[in-house]
């Protein structure tokens, strides 16, 4: 099993921004689909966004929509979120995931996560 790293957390305002990235290894990074969950304490584990392959394709659930936005840098093996407008309920341990496109559909691979503290 292939594990990402995650980078870029830390302690922000609300209303401030932050810029994880991921780092994926090996040269089939640009056929996976790749994704960010977080986690905040007692909570379940919430998807946060998806960017397909070629980077063509995203989603976001309506709690990040309009503040958050993914993108991906194949030629670096790398995928990266902005985080605007930061939000105290924004606070969690965020997590990068791959899926390498086999059947059945699922996210293979998880990084260890990177903590993100949003402070009013």
């Amino acid at each position: 099993q292939v594990q990402l790293v995650e980078s870029g957390g830390g302690l922000v305002q609300a209303g401030g921004s932050l810029r994880l990235s991921c780092a994926a290894p090996g040269r089939t990074f640009s056929s996976y689909n790749m994704g960010w969950f977080r986690q905040a304490p007692g909570k379940e584990r919430e998807f946060v966004a998806a960017i397909s392959w070629s980077g063509g394709t995203t989603y976001f659930p309506d709690s990040v929509k309009g503040r958050f936005t993914i993108s991906r840098d194949n030629a670096k093996n790398t995928m990266y979120l902005q985080m605007n407008s930061l939000k105290v309920k924004d606070t969690a341990v965020y997590y990068c995931a791959a899926d390498p496109r086999r059947f059945p559909a699922r996210y293979d691979y998880w990084g260890q996560g990177t903590q993100v503290t949003v402070s009013s």
